[in-house]
Formats: C-alpha cells, sequence, structure tokens
C-alpha cells in the first residue's frame, strides 16, 4: 500500500461546536415539523422542504445545473400510503456544486448528500412501523438529520476563500424510502460524465449520537487508503468512528456503489422511533449531530483535495435495500 499522506486540518471544536449544534437544531426543527407533515414526494410538504433546502443552496453560493436545482422525476406511490390512491406523483432532487480550485481536478467531482423525503402520515402500504397510526411520520433524525448536516457543511464550505481543489456536488434527493428512487434517477441522469465522478458521502439517520459517540460508517474501503483516512480524522473529534471497509449498507449510496463509484455512508445507529410518528425533534442530539457534521465536512475536503488518484474499488460485502 502506498503511503498516506494526508494533512489534517481541524475546526477549533470548541468554538464550532455550540454554533453548528444551533445551526443544526433549526434545520432540523423546521424540517421535522408538523407543517412540512413527514415531506412524503407529491405533497405539498415535500415541496416546502425542496424549497428550504434551494434557499439555503443559492444563499451559500452554489452553481445550478441547467439554470435550476431541481432535477424533476415521478415517484409511483401504492394506494393507501398517505391516504393516497395508487398513482404517479411529481417530486424533485434539490442539487448544485461548487467548483473546484484546481484547473484540471476541478473536473473532477466528489457527490455529496442526503435524502429529505419520509414517510408522510404513514399508512398502510407505507414502510411505516405502526401502520395501524394514521399520524405524520416527521422523521426528525430519518433523515432531516442528515439533510440538517448537509446543510451545516454547505455553509462551512462556503466560508472557504480558497475552494477544495476538486469540485464538490451536494443534493438533497427525494423518493429514497421507496427504494432509493431519487439517487437512482440522479446516477442515470447525471449532469456531468460519469467516469468524472469519484467519491460520493451520504449522511442518513445521523441525529441520535449515543453515549459511546459511534459513528457509523460503511464503505470506507472504497476509495485508496479510505480507511485510513477516516481513522486519522478521528484525532480531536470527539468521536469513535465504527469504520468498515465494506459494509456499504442500504441507503442512497448505494445506487452509487453499484455503478463502481467510490461510496460512504455515515449514520449514527438505529433505534425503536425508526419509521414511526415518534421519531421527533425532541429526540435528537444537535450537539453529536454537530461533531458528525465536522467529521464529515473534514473528510469531504480531505477526498476534494486527494494528492492520490480516486479510484474505484470493490468490496465484497455490500447491504442492498428494497
Amino acid at each position: 500500500m502506498k503511503k498516506l499522506f494526508i494533512a489534517i486540518l481541524f475546526f477549533c471544536y470548541t468554538f464550532v461546536d455550540a454554533q453548528m449544534s444551533n445551526i443544526f437544531y433549526k434545520h432540523d426543527k423546521y424540517l421535522s415539523s408538523d407543517q412540512l407533515e413527514g415531506r412524503f414526494p407529491g405533497t405539498k410538504g415535500n415541496n416546502k422542504a425542496a424549497a428550504y433546502i434551494q434557499k439555503y443552496f443559492k444563499k451559500y453560493g452554489l452553481k445550478e445545473f441547467g439554470n435550476s436545482y431541481y432535477q424533476p422525476f415521478k415517484v409511483f406511490v401504492k394506494e393507501g400510503i398517505n391516504k393516497m390512491k395508487s398513482d404517479s406523483v411529481a417530486t424533485q432532487n434539490v442539487v448544485g456544486y461548487i467548483e473546484g480550485s484546481d484547473p484540471n481536478l476541478k473536473n473532477e467531482y466528489i457527490v455529496i448528500g442526503a435524502h429529505y423525503d419520509h414517510w408522510g402520515w404513514g399508512g398502510q402500504g407505507s414502510g411505516s412501523k405502526k401502520k395501524e397510526a394514521f399520524a405524520i411520520h416527521n422523521g426528525a433524525d430519518d433523515n432531516a438529520s442528515g439533510v440538517s448536516a448537509l446543510l451545516c457543511i454547505l455553509e462551512e464550505i462556503s466560508k472557504q476563500k480558497v475552494k477544495p481543489k476538486r469540485s464538490i456536488i451536494f443534493i438533497s434527493f427525494s423518493g429514497e424510502e421507496e427504494g432509493l428512487l431519487g439517487s437512482k434517477y440522479f446516477v442515470n441522469h447525471l449532469p456531468v460524465p460519469k467516469e468524472a465522478v469519484k467519491v460520493m458521502l451520504n449522511m442518513d439517520m445521523v441525529g441520535r449520537l449515543n453515549d459511546k459517540k459511534e459513528l457509523y460508517m460503511g464503505g470506507a474501503g472504497t476509495f485508496p487508503n479510505g480507511v485510513e483516512l477516516m481513522k486519522k480524522l478521528q484525532e480531536n473529534s470527539g468521536l469513535n468512528p465504527v469504520i468498515h471497509a465494506g459494509d456499504v449498507g442500504g441507503s442512497d449510496h448505494v445506487s452509487f456503489y453499484k455503478e463502481s463509484i467510490s461510496a460512504v455512508g455515515f449514520h449514527t445507529g438505529g433505534h425503536p422511533q425508526y419509521h414511526t410518528p415518534e421519531d421527533d425533534i425532541e429526540l435528537i442530539n444537535s450537539e453529536g449531530g454537530a461533531l458528525v457534521a465536522q467529521y464529515i465536512y473534514n473528510a469531504l475536503v480531505q477526498i476534494a483535495n486527494y494528492e492520490e488518484a480516486l479510484v474505484f474499488i470493490k468490496q465484497h460485502k455490500i447491504v442492498a435495500r428494497n
């Protein structure tokens, strides 16, 4: 294995933790509020969430692909979910990018993403664990937390006077709960050449950091020296990362992995409120969410500035979903 050269540039955690924690909480509180009614694709709540994300993409200077932050697509909805009749509904991914600072490497792209949809009011045919309880599934952890981390990371990137060498695509997917539909659509309709997309980082349920400060990740071995990088980033992070080279997982990053694009998924673990109406803001660990966002920010910047060529490394163990 080639010798790993990594220059780690860390935040001043004591200053950023409180500030980022408040920002993380603000985003999560809105995205998981009752007024968005669980963000089910094809609903006003889903569209409001997309508009909220778009607002911050624009605020922090992301460029558009094709004169829009929206990538529209259709989702087929089973009858009974959200009291809807069986039908095809319109939804959208929200996507933008920051151009890299290196004249050559800016033609390579790192993708960072998190899905923003959830199960709405639940019901028969949905993924709710309480189908008999017709109630708003706010999804504060799943996955308002991932989007909150995404927006925190974007805000920090926007403060850099010199941007990372490679370009970075920020994306929030819809239709994840129905079978990774938004990420599948994006991978099949990339706005850049497929071979230019080098690594995808995905955050799905990062809002419930436990007392052991464990951040779980799968797929760290899908790009060169990825496991070593993630271990190095643990220093002074306040986290205890549980790092898997394989175990790619079951969220939107799998859509990239299946297309031979290096992919890493991050989460803080399951809990009894998963896919129930009880997944609410009161249970979110916003301080932990800030630590996770800081860690992934550091990973993103390091990968975007990687000296070594970013090539796909297939792993033997993959847990597929849907």
